[in-house]
């Protein structure tokens, strides 16, 4: 049985940070690539960060230089290190693994960020 289980969000002022944490279980995490997606109220899901296999990482521009997303093969955790949070970037975050395959699509439950003063 998969799981991805993600913790870390909460509320965090503007300018402020946060990092989220993804554990896997019941996939073969290090062949996987992972991802962050987030949801706003009233707005699509969109892509925030990739990382694949191998390390490579790719970022929504609206993201860029100001969050990181990073893997611990050895735990089978994917991370998402925000800095500089705006209040846009409140939002449901979600964690993502699917193999290079693109056979499968397996989604966490989701972790609240909300970004107020």
């Amino acid at each position: 049985q998969v799981q991805l289980v993600e913790s870390g969000g909460g509320l965090v002022q503007p300018g402020g940070s946060l990092r989220l944490s993804c554990a896997a279980s019941g996939i073969f995490f290090s062949t996987y690539i992972m991802a962050w997606y987030r949801q706003a109220p009233g707005k699509q899901r969109e892509l925030v960060a990739t990382i694949t296999n191998g390390g490579r990482t790719n970022y929504a521009d609206s993201v860029k230089g100001r969050f990181t997303i990073s893997r611990d093969n050895a735990k089978n955790t994917v991370y998402l290190q925000m800095n500089s949070l705006k209040p846009e970037d409140t939002a449901v975050y979600y964690c993502n693994a699917r193999p290079p395959s693109n056979t499968r699509n397996y989604w966490g439950q989701g972790t609240q960020v909300t970004v107020s003063s």
